[in-house]
């Protein structure tokens, strides 16, 4: 499966900082200090429905990170999963009638041409969950092998007890961990678990669904969690930088994978941060697929509105941040964008290089896009209301909004 073409990274003078992110496992900022090439995976789409503004707020999160290793002269290698096989895409394709195969390509195909309108920056490798599905069988036999599994009729669980360190990432109890596990995909209440949080790693072939050769495990797919275990420890290995994903991914998913690349290996932990980005609401209410409420970035595209100004509503509030989608926020970030741009036309302006700094600072700390923004803002009034005599400034300035933030002017 391929990405999406990737927008240039304008180079700037001086380095970056190292990042200071926040970690969902210890509950705190901790620095990132990858060797030369940083490693980052981030859990991908279940293409059912088009990109909405919650899936482009968490990528855009994970877009900061790249640029700020990239500031720092460091490569980024950054994998990304598609989930093309799953409940929800099956669902959908019943109701619609349409081939479970072809939704699954078309909706992929539009993630993409959204994520190139936003500039974000592609992974090096963009795996679909059926193409990995020979990685992935013979990770369920070696956790067979180890004694870390179970048969429901013919399904594949994964006892959560053979984790010394299960429960470290989300560190919620077990009431909550059963709660959520029952909202999000899991099987809390079938008979014969051994816990009633255990993901499923190979569904038994259903009649009337997909299926795939299981060789030893016999006909059938994978579970949500081993798909991305295997994609991530084929590309990048155990103890990468970031597994990043928005806050519903916390438990049961990294959780789970978490547990289930520890118990292969025999390490600990499988990524050094884990990076949760927020909830987008609107009116009132989570913006998710299953409740419909949601504003999609390909309507918002064909309606007009530049992909810049949409970039600039998501910057305008902190990664981690819950926060609520409205015409108010778009028109905001419409107004910053012509703000911007009309002071970085200007033939000179103030000194930019103190600017550039300010933008590499907030963003070390935590991803403080908000902050950055505000930054940029007090240059551009400056521009607007003294100008300078600073030839270089408006083009320190584009360059910078556009490799740090993603922002082309």
């Amino acid at each position: 499966m391929h990405a999406w073409p990737a927008s240039e990274v304008p180079a700037l003078p001086g380095q970056g900082r190292d990042l200071r992110i926040h970690d969902t496992a210890t509950g705190g900022l901790v620095t990132s200090d990858p060797g030369p090439v940083a490693r980052i995976y981030v859990c991908g789409i279940t293409p059912y429905d088009a990109t909405h503004i919650g899936h482009a707020a968490t990528y855009n999160a994970f877009d900061l990170v790249q640029r700020v290793w990239l500031d720092t002269k460091r490569q980024v290698h950054y994998v990304q999963n598609v989930t093309d096989v799953d409940d929800p895409l099956l669902e959908r394709a019943e109701r619609d009638g349409v081939d479970w195969t072809a939704l699954a390509e078309r909706e992929t195909a539009l993630f993409r041409e959204d994520m190139t309108a936003l500039r974000m920056l592609p992974p090096r490798q963009y795996i679909g969950a059926v193409e990995a599905i020979p990685d992935i069988v013979p990770l369920v036999e070696r956790l067979r092998e180890l004694g870390a599994t179970y048969e429901i009729e013919g399904d594949i669980y994964f006892s959560v007890e053979s984790d010394p360190h299960f429960g470290q990432v989300s560190n919620l109890d077990a009431a909550a961990m059963r709660l959520l596990s029952a909202e999000r995909g899991g099987d809390p209440d079938r008979p014969g678990k051994k816990n009633p949080v255990d993901p499923m790693l190979w569904m038994a072939a259903r009649e009337g669904e997909p299926s795939w050769d299981g060789g030893s495990l016999g006909r059938g797919r994978p579970g949500w969690h081993i798909e991305c275990v295997a994609i991530a420890l084929d590309h990048l290995g155990m103890g990468f930088d970031v597994q990043g994903g928005g806050s519903d991914l916390v438990f049961p998913h990294h959780e789970m994978g978490a547990s289930h690349a520890q118990v292969l290996t025999g390490e600990f932990p499988m990524a050094k941060a884990y990076v949760h980005a927020g909830m987008v609401a609107l009116h009132g209410e989570k913006m998710s697929k299953s409740k419909g409420n949601l504003v999609f970035v390909s309507r918002l595209r064909r309606d007009g509105v530049d992909p810049a100004a949409i970039r600039l509503a998501l910057l305008a509030h902190h990664y981690r941040a819950d926060w609520e989608w409205t015409d108010q926020v778009l028109q905001d970030a419409v107004t910053r964008l012509d703000h911007w741009r009309a002071a970085v036309s200007r033939p000179d302006g103030p000194p930019a290089e103190a600017l550039v700094e300010e933008i590499r600072e907030a963003l070390a700390n935590d991803l403080d896009a908000p902050a950055a923004l505000a930054a940029v803002d007090r240059w551009t009034v400056l521009q607007e209301e003294s100008g300078g005599t600073d030839t270089g400034a408006p083009g320190v300035v584009s360059r910078a909004v556009d490799a740090l933030l993603g922002v082309a002017l």
